[in-house]
C-alpha cells in the first residue's frame, strides 16, 4: 500500500511516542521531513534528531529524541496536519494563524523554505500551512 500523506504518517508517529511516552521515534526520511524535524528542535518540542541508514533495509530514517520535563511530560501537548493532499490551506503572510495566541507554532513551506510561522510573517512570506504545534 502506498502513503498518500508522508507528513501526516510523520506527526502520527511523533504523537504516538509521546503518548506511549519513548524516547526516540523513527521515520523514513524525506528533505521535508528533515526540515520539519530541525524546525520542532529549533523550537524546543524535540531534543534532536539524527538522519541514519535504515537497518536491514534500503533508504534512511530520521531518528527523533523526543522532550519530556522533569516530571515526564512532552514538550509536545498537540500536534495536527492542516494542509492535506485532499484539502491544501494556503495562507498569506498577513493571515498566518498564531497558535494558541503565540505559544504554540505554526509551520509552513513558502517559496524560501520551510519555517516557522513568526519567520514566514518577518520575511512578509506565505504559503502552504503544512502543521500546528503546540
Amino acid at each position: 500500500m502506498t502513503m498518500t500523506d508522508p507528513i501526516a504518517d510523520f506527526l502520527t508517529r511523533i504523537r504516538n511516542g509521546v503518548s506511549a511516552a519513548h524516547e526516540t521515534v523513527e521515520v523514513p526520511a524525506s528533505k521535508l521531513k528533515e526540515e520539519l524535524a530541525r524546525i520542532l528542535a529549533q523550537q524546543g518540542y524535540i531534543d534532536s534528531y539524527e538522519r541514519r541508514p535504515r537497518s536491514g533495509g534500503a533508504g534512511e530514517v530520521l531518528l527523533l529524541h523526543l522532550r519530556y520535563s522533569g516530571e515526564r511530560r512532552s514538550a509536545i501537548s498537540g500536534i495536527e496536519r492542516v494542509s492535506r493532499p485532499g484539502r491544501r490551506t494556503y495562507v498569506d503572510a498577513k493571515a498566518i494563524p498564531k497558535v494558541l495566541g503565540g505559544m504554540g507554532t505554526a509551520i509552513i513551506s513558502t517559496s524560501r523554505g520551510v519555517m516557522t510561522g513568526h519567520e514566514a510573517r518577518l520575511a512578509g512570506v506565505g504559503g502552504e500551512l503544512l502543521a500546528r504545534v503546540w
